[in-house]
């Protein structure tokens, strides 16, 4: 295990932290509001939906017909800190983030709306940067970025660059990929190892040195997921595991189709360098953020060649089964652990890494 090292070499006294674990009867927003776990979830079910009214089923994109169209929509936005980090910038962040929620309905993406919000005193040099990689990033993608809006704050009152995209694409015949889909007997698969986004962040903002560099995985998955209904497969479920990590993909899945997934720790991919500096940090790699990583839950007699197709392709080269959806203890993930025991894989409650997306 390699030792934690600041900017300077010297050693971080990681006594010195602490965790940025919120009240649950908070009366104001804390940052655990935004981790993608239970505080988020308390906050759309008891605050914005019975504001906003039904919404249907909640799932990275919004599937709905326009005319003979089926039409997947999504909005994200961007608070990363720093701008730049190891592998990205907050600029690809924000075209593969949201390109990736409309492929996990299985859309084509074809346009992207994009607008920055921008602290005053922000060097032009930096927003530059930024704004060559996302135009990069779209490129690359293979989507048009056709309008967007920019404001900007007072000094102090921003983080330099805040960024919020949103896109369109289009659904295929046929296709009906949603967490409500998943089924007892089905097979979990990941798409390549975990918690490298988290890491690569949080280790650039910190300054901490593990020995080894670990860059982010952002990458635009839809040509995976183009290749993986390609081969015919019913896929039932796709998410990318973002904010909260597999846990808390896996937690909402298990939640919205009332059904339980257990799934093999020793099977789950994680490269040995982010569960050095996880066990350093204190974290669980289940937890951490990924962003350019897919789940999908798929039917038994499909799994093997949607397996056989992920790993042929570059962004699924590390895809491995993790395990399966059973009718056992429904909304509840259970993990085995490599003595044969059992744990319970919880949504999480708090933020381990703030500000990673």
């Amino acid at each position: 295990m390699s030792e934690v090292n600041g900017r300077n070499g010297a050693p971080v006294d990681l006594a010195a932290w602490s965790c940025p674990l919120p009240l649950r009867d908070s009366p104001t927003v804390v940052m655990g509001h935004g981790g993608g776990g239970a505080l988020s979830a308390e906050l759309v079910e008891h605050l914005f939906l019975p504001a906003f009214g039904p919404v249907g089923e909640l799932r990275d994109s919004a599937v709905v017909d326009v005319g003979t169209a089926r039409v997947a929509f999504s909005t994200d936005s961007y608070v990363v800190r720093p701008l730049f980090f190891p592998g990205g910038s907050i600029g690809d962040l924000a075209v593969n983030g949201t390109v990736n929620d409309l492929a996990m309905s299985g859309a084509q993406p074809l346009y992207l709306s994009t607008a920055f919000i921008l602290e005053e005193g922000t060097a032009l040099a930096d927003l530059g940067r930024v704004a060559e990689a996302l135009g990069a990033a779209a490129r690359a993608a293979g989507v048009r970025l056709v309008t967007g809006d920019t404001k900007v704050v007072d000094a102090g009152h921003g983080d330099g660059v805040y960024v919020n995209t949103a896109g369109l694409g289009l659904v295929g015949p046929g296709v009906d990929i949603r967490p409500g889909r998943a089924r007892p007997g089905d097979v979990v698969l990941v798409s390549g190892d975990l918690g490298r986004h988290g890491v690569a962040v949080l280790s650039c903002r910190e300054g901490l040195e593990f020995g080894t560099a670990v860059e982010s995985d952002t990458a635009p998955l839809h040509g995976l997921v183009a290749a993986m209904l390609d081969t015919g497969a019913d896929v039932h479920v796709l998410r990318d595991p973002t904010r909260g990590g597999l846990a808390a993909s896996l937690n909402e899945i298990a939640t919205t189709a009332g059904v339980g997934i257990e799934i093999v720790e020793r099977q789950v991919p994680v490269p040995p360098e982010v569960a050095d500096a996880c066990a350093i940090l204190g974290l669980d790699p289940f937890y951490v953020a990924n962003e350019g990583r897919l789940v999908a839950v798929v039917p038994p007699v499909d799994a093997d060649r949607v397996l056989a197709v992920m790993r042929g392709h570059p962004h699924g080269s590390g895809a491995a089964v993790i395990g399966r959806v059973t009718a056992e203890h429904p909304a509840m993930v259970v993990a085995r652990t490599g003595l044969g025991a059992t744990r319970v894989v919880d949504l999480p409650v708090g933020e381990q890494l703030p500000r990673i997306c």
